[in-house]
Parts: structure tokens; C-alpha cells; sequence
């Protein structure tokens, strides 16, 4: 290899090893609100259980708080419930089959067994069973404490309580922190529509077919934001400190509604565009339209925050709905542009707050 390749190979090496310290920075910066709170309910767990009931190494109340609080962040309280019951039922089940049949290695593996059959009765969800058969090996290999294997169900029960507690107590703040998925989510759809443009603009089919792959990428950042304002959402609902929040994520849940819509329509949009530019041909009416409807995807990202956003994304939304009518191109291809676009610019009205009949007395007849 040449001195010039080896030099950009290194330069290659430290470019990555940057990018991926930052990356593991931003992780653990993202992880400290999360961090805070088990450290807080697992100490708390521990001093409950070491000092109300005297147990000299509550390991299960510590274990049960840790693995059910967990550092991801969709965690909700209903998980919190479930991953609690779960552990507990594996506690439970173990100290009677240890009181039955004592401890060995043919005991290990019937209390697993056991613990997980009835897990698995007991709920569909795999996390539930695997944290029931979990607690179940720590009763059944560990020596009894000194209140006897049922000592440690009671530790399961101040660990569980101590995080139910602390999820609406102690609440991860990080949960109300602008999203990163809306910017990314609409940054991609916005680039998408303007792909199309340019497509349509030039007859580009290599620009269609960037703008389809781009559409393709946003229903990742969908779920994410899903499951995280539904988890800001459970939360919010029994934290009495995030009382006054239930608005704004009421309105930021409405803004995830219209949002699945609008990257359904655009990416059935980018389909249609990537087979319509095939032929080379430009078609400046179409691209009109599209920039016009990309300008519509930035002012309704901005309209979560910005008032004047809301009410300029409604007025371009009303200007979209009444340029399409499908007779103001020719083709059967063309058209079906047109035809895609009506519901964009609907969905967008009628969040706005525009009455579905006045949404749809904008649109021309088909």
C-alpha cells in the first residue's frame, strides 16, 4: 500500500474511534437519569429490608429493584408491575419446592422447570417468565437466610414496592426532553418530498428512487417515538410531579397520530414518483406540488412548539388541498399523483383543528 493509503487508512482509524467515543458518551449521558433511580430505589430496597425486617443480605430486594426499574427507556410502570409480579412468582415457587423436595442439582432443575411453566401460564410476555425463573435459581441455590426461604419473598416484595414507588416519585425527567425521533422523523420526510420534487422536476428517476429509500427509513424513528411518549405518558399519569405535563404529551400523542399518516401518504407518494420518473420525462405541475408539500412537513414539524408554525401549517395545507384536482394533469400516472396528495393535505387540515367537512370542502371533486 501506498504512503498517501496508509496515511488515509489512519486517518480512517481515528475518525471511527472518535465517532464512536462520542457515541458511547452520548449513551452513557443518556443512561444517567435512568441510573439515578436504581441507585436511589436499590438503596432504598436495601435499607428497607436490612433494617424494618432485619434480613442481613437482602440481595433479592436489591436484584428485584434493579432488573425491574431496568435502563431502558420505554420503561413504564405497567412493566415495572409485570417484571415485579414475575420475580415474585418465581420467589414464591421456589421456596415452596425448596420446602418440598430441599436443594440439589435434580431439584435445581425441577424448581427451573416449574417456575417457568407456570410463568408461562401466568402471562404471554418471555421477560415475565425469564425474571420469575431467575429469582427461582437464586432461592434455590443460595443457603436459606435466617428467616427461612420464605424470607427472601418478602425481600421481593419491599424490592417491587420500592420501585413502583420510585417510577412515580422519582420520574426519569429525560422522558420530557424534546425527542430526537420528531426532528430526525421529519428531517427524512422532508428531504423525501424534496427528492420527489427534484425528481419530478428533472425527470430524475435516480433522485425518485433516493427519495423512496429515504421514505423507507422513517418507520424506525416512528417507533421509537411510540414507545417513548407512551412511556411519558404511563408516567405522567402517576407521578403527581409530572401532572401539569399530561397536556403537552396529550398534544405531543395527536402530533404522533397525524405524523404515522403523513409518512404513510409520502411514502406511498415516493413509490408512485419512482415509477412515474422511469420514463425521463419532467413534470413541473407535479414538483410544484410536492415542494409545496415538503414546506408543509417543515412547518408541521415546527408546529409543536411554534403557534405561528401551526397556523401557517394550516394555511399551506389548505392552498395543497385545493390545487389537487386530479384534471389539472393528463395521465392516468399523473393523476394518481394528485389522487395521493389529497389525503396528505387532508389529515394535516383536520389536525389543525379545520371539521373534517370543511377539510374535504376544499379539496376539488374527483
Amino acid at each position: 500500500m501506498s504512503e498517501g493509503g496508509q496515511r488515509l487508512r489512519r486517518l480512517e482509524r481515528r475518525i471511527r474511534l472518535r465517532l464512536d467515543a462520542r457515541a458511547a458518551l452520548d449513551r452513557a449521558l443518556r443512561s444517567l437519569p435512568a441510573v439515578g433511580q436504581i441507585v436511589v430505589a436499590a438503596t432504598s430496597a436495601y435499607l428497607l429490608a436490612r433494617e424494618l425486617l432485619g434480613h442481613e443480605l437482602p440481595l433479592v430486594a436489591v436484584t428485584v429493584t434493579i432488573v425491574s426499574l431496568g435502563l431502558a427507556r420505554d420503561t413504564t410502570p405497567r412493566r415495572v408491575a409485570e417484571t415485579v409480579i414475575g420475580m415474585n412468582i418465581g420467589i414464591a415457587v421456589a421456596a415452596l419446592l425448596v420446602q418440598a423436595i430441599g436443594r440439589g442439582a435434580w431439584q435445581i432443575a425441577v424448581i427451573l422447570g416449574v417456575t417457568l411453566v407456570v410463568a408461562r401460564l401466568l402471562s404471554p410476555s418471555a421477560p415475565f417468565a425469564i425474571a420469575a425463573g431467575v429469582q427461582s435459581m437464586l432461592v434455590a441455590v443460595l443457603p436459606a437466610p435466617d428467616g427461612g426461604v420464605f424470607a427472601r419473598s418478602l425481600d421481593g416484595l419491599i424490592g417491587g414496592a420500592v420501585a413502583l414507588l420510585v417510577t412515580a416519585l422519582i420520574p426519569r425527567f429525560d422522558l420530557l426532553r424534546p425527542r430526537g425521533e420528531i426532528a430526525a422523523l421529519y428531517s427524512l420526510l422532508e428531504q423525501a418530498t424534496a427528492g420527489m420534487h427534484d425528481a419530478l422536476r428533472r425527470g430524475d428517476p435516480a433522485a425518485a428512487e433516493l427519495a423512496l429509500a429515504r421514505s423507507r427509513r422513517t418507520q424506525p424513528l416512528l417507533d421509537e417515538w411510540s414507545r417513548a411518549l407512551e412511556s411519558a405518558r404511563a408516567v405522567a399519569a402517576v407521578s403527581p410531579w409530572l401532572r401539569r405535563q399530561r397536556g403537552v404529551l396529550g398534544a405531543e400523542a395527536q402530533l404522533l397520530t397525524v405524523s404515522d399518516l403523513v409518512t404513510r401518504h409520502v411514502r406511498a407518494l415516493a413509490r408512485r414518483v419512482e415509477v412515474l420518473t422511469r420514463d425521463g420525462s419532467p413534470r413541473p405541475l407535479l414538483a410544484d406540488l410536492l415542494e409545496q408539500a415538503a414546506e408543509l412537513l417543515r412547518l408541521l414539524a415546527r408546529s409543536r412548539d411554534d403557534d405561528a408554525a401551526r397556523y401557517a401549517a394550516r394555511a399551506v395545507a389548505a392552498g395543497l388541498a385545493a390545487r389537487c384536482a386530479p384534471t389539472s394533469v393528463d395521465g392516468v400516472a399523473d393523476q394518481v399523483v394528485i389522487v395521493l396528495l389529497r389525503p396528505l393535505a387532508f389529515d394535516v387540515l383536520v389536525h389543525m383543528g379545520t371539521p373534517p367537512a370543511e377539510a374535504r370542502a376544499l379539496l376539488p371533486p374527483l
